[in-house]
This record gives structure tokens, C-alpha cells and sequence, in this order.
């Protein structure tokens, strides 16, 4: 609970709408929706992992994982969404979620060559669609999002040294390492090295810290 109530007042400092900020608000209705299944006896502790980044490859957690999310896609959506927006379609909803889908559990960021009209063929629904749904609940367009997934998976391998920094680009779906650059100074505000730099001073200092106690 304590750290559903950081998370919380975190999520409530944060000013103004960035791609940074647009994962972390799904992050947050999934961590919202975890604890108020797990009060409710829908959801066990061992079925957290299956939310967060633990993407195994048997079809049946795939499902699993799929359902998990769907629920919390759907909580969010009623919280976020529901009498707020105008001219809302069951079919946003459906498409949304398919999006998370492919976002969350499927890491299609991580493709090189995906493309609007790659991931609209995959989901089955045409462009200019894609793109309006895109927009209008995520606030940004696919190309934003799709790169704050993968800066977010690039600040997890930064931190926890699991890829060398030449090698990062290709390893989080950026093309060049131009591309992959940029996108990570946007929306993480400094650079990998200065990053891995930073998170590496963290790690030290609590080392320390544990020590001391």
C-alpha cells in the first residue's frame, strides 16, 4: 500500500502531459487496478509479475497477461475516458486496448520497421483510424509513443547494465543511433551516458547507505 500511495502522489505532481508522463499514467491505472483486485480477492501477489515487463513466451501466460491487461485497460478507460470525451466508439475501446496489447505485452516497439500502416494491418483498421485513436487518448501522435516505450526500455537496460551503449539503439527499436538519441534526450531530459552515469551514482550511494545500516 505504501508504494500504491507514493506512486499516487507522484502521478498527482506531475505537471504537464509528456510521452514520459503518458506511460507512466497507464503504469498507473495498472498498479491502481492491481491493488484494488488484490483487496477483492481477484488477483493474487504471483500475478503481479505477469503486468510488469516478465513477458514469457508460452501462448498461455500470453493470455493471461492479455486478460490482466485488458482489465486494467478497461478500468482505465472507464475512469479517463467515460463521460469525459465526446463521441466515444466501442470500437476506440477495442482498438486501444489492441494497442497496449501489442505495446505492453507483444513489445512490437522494439520492431525497427514499425510503421503506422504496419501496426494498422496488424490490427486490422486503417490509418488515418490508427492515428485519430491514437491522438485523442494518448495525446501524441504513434511515432511519440512508440519511442517513449522504447526510451523506457532503454533507461531499464541503462540501469541495470544489461546492454552496452553502442548497442542500444538497435536493441530498443531505433533505427540509428541519431533517431535513438534524440528521442532519449526528449523524453528523458539528458542523454544515455548522462543517464547510466546518474543511475550508477544511485546504486553507489545506496550500497553505501545499506552499509552504513
Amino acid at each position: 500500500m505504501l508504494i500504491y500511495c507514493s506512486l499516487v502522489t507522484f502521478y498527482r505532481s506531475l505537471g504537464k502531459r509528456s510521452i514520459e508522463n503518458v506511460v507512466f499514467k497507464f503504469l498507473y491505472y495498472m498498479i491502481k487496478y492491481v491493488f484494488e483486485a488484490m483487496r477483492m480477492n481477484e488477483i493474487n501477489i504471483e500475478q503481479m509479475e505477469y503486468l510488469f515487463l516478465r513477458r514469457k513466451r508460452s501462448s498461455a501466460v500470453s493470455e493471461r497477461q492479455k486478460n490482466l491487461l485488458f482489465k486494467a485497460a478497461q478500468r482505465h478507460w472507464e475512469e479517463e475516458f467515460v463521460g469525459k470525451e465526446a463521441n466515444i466508439r466501442k470500437v476506440d475501446c477495442r482498438i486501444y486496448k489492441a494497442i497496449l496489447y501489442q505495446l505492453e505485452i507483444r513489445q512490437i516497439f522494439l520492431d525497427t520497421s514499425l510503421s503506422l500502416k504496419k501496426l494498422s494491418d496488424l490490427l486490422e483498421t486503417n490509418q488515418t483510424y490508427l492515428s485519430n485513436v491514437v491522438n485523442k487518448y494518448f495525446g501524441c501522435n504513434l511515432k511519440e509513443l512508440v519511442n517513449g516505450y522504447r526510451v523506457e526500455y532503454a533507461k531499464e537496460l541503462l540501469s541495470f547494465g544489461r546492454c552496452a551503449l553502442n548497442d542500444l539503439p538497435r536493441s530498443c527499436g531505433f533505427a540509428s543511433k541519431s533517431a535513438f538519441y534524440s528521442a532519449f534526450s526528449k523524453v528523458a531530459g539528458v542523454s544515455p551516458l548522462s543517464y547510466q552515469s546518474r543511475e550508477r551514482r544511485k546504486r553507489e550511494l545506496q550500497v553505501i547507505n545499506e552499509l552504513r545500516y
